[in-house]
């Protein structure tokens, strides 16, 4: 099966679709164009004759991107991109076969929740990404800095006297800004700097890496709300394995683009796919049409009946979760 690639892109990202009726298009093609979905498929016993909606279709474990080759057509990669990892853990790999379409994911998806890169100087404060050098997240913060044409736009390591230096001119002069950064390095520059801001939009994008305790989010949004002094701390959700982004303005709670939708599995029973309640998070992105759309990760989560979401936490023995399922394949 084959898919006009062109008009699918304009499709997703500029007109209004069916999300039920395209994502059955692209369970089909995927199917017959990826051979390790299939596989998987198959020993689930599910393929395009009997999967006749959205939760029958089979989410591919997000562990498999560790050591499978996960690409749904014969073009040759033009960028890879790798998870975070430690030395006992084998960092996950997406390769992407057309830039643009991520391009176009980010940029469209920050436009429906922030507006134009142009009004903001955007900032990102994310070291640990920075040092690997293979990050989507790096990747799409470079890109909004560069789109924000705003001399003062750029990343920071661990500048973090620069940095507040930087913020005290962006709000003296009432400059609306961006600041992107990861857990811990937002942890440690609020216990560096005293400042209260009032231009800004931080976006912690999770992520202690192994730098600091862990904690939960609503600790973590606490301590940075009482340190900057702002009102909300927002979220993006994102990972490795996807080519597009949900984001969380208040309360935590989360929201996807068009093209993007969260289902919720039975913990035990992961297979039992379900539109809305508690369980483990199960991803349709539709961006992700040349890799594979349909995403298990190892959340756990809570969907909301406007589609918005939740998470509350990781699965335990995430590591190894669903791969019995495909033993004989690895």
């Amino acid at each position: 099966m084959s898919i006009n690639y062109n008009k699918y892109k304009k499709i997703i990202f500029e007109q209004n679709f069916d999300f039920e009726r395209l994502s059955l298009i692209v369970f089909e093609y995927q199917f017959y164009n990826n051979k390790t979905y299939q596989n998987f498929c198959d020993l689930l016993h599910k393929n395009p004759e009997n999967v006749k909606k959205t939760t029958e279709i089979p989410f591919f474990p997000v562990d498999f991107f560790k050591n499978q080759k996960i690409i749904s057509n014969n073009e040759k990669e033009k960028i890879v991109f790798s998870s975070s990892s430690t030395t006992s853990i084998i960092p996950s790999k997406h390769y992407v076969t057309d830039i643009e379409i991520y391009e176009n994911s980010f940029i469209s998806t920050f436009k429906k929740f922030y507006g134009n890169p142009t009004d903001y100087c955007i900032l990102g404060l994310l070291p640990s990404y920075i040092e690997r050098g293979d990050s989507s997240l790096i990747y799409m913060v470079q890109k909004l800095i560069k789109l924000s044409s705003n001399k003062d736009s750029g990343f920071y390591l661990n500048e973090y006297e620069n940095l507040f230096q930087l913020l005290k001119k962006l709000e003296e002069k009432s400059q609306k800004y961006i600041l992107f950064g990861v857990s811990y390095a937002l942890l440690n520059f609020c216990e560096y700097c005293n400042i209260s801001l009032k231009n800004s939009i931080i976006i912690e994008t999770g992520g202690m890496k192994g730098k600091r305790k862990e904690i939960t989010k609503s600790e973590l949004h606490k301590i940075l709300k009482t340190n900057f002094g702002v009102e909300q701390i927002h979220s993006e959700y994102g990972m490795t394995e996807l080519l597009s982004q949900a984001y969380s303005q208040e309360n935590e709670i989360f929201h996807c683009p068009p093209y993007m939708k969260i289902f919720v599995g039975d913990i035990h029973d992961p297979l039992a796919v379900k539109s809305q309640g508690i369980g483990s998070i199960n991803i349709i992105d539709l961006a992700n049409i040349n890799s594979c759309c349909f995403i298990a990760t190892s959340d756990i989560g809570e969907v909301f009946t406007d589609g918005s979401f939740k998470i509350l936490g990781r699965m335990d023995n995430s590591e190894i979760r669903g791969c019995n399922l495909m033993v004989s394949m690895l």
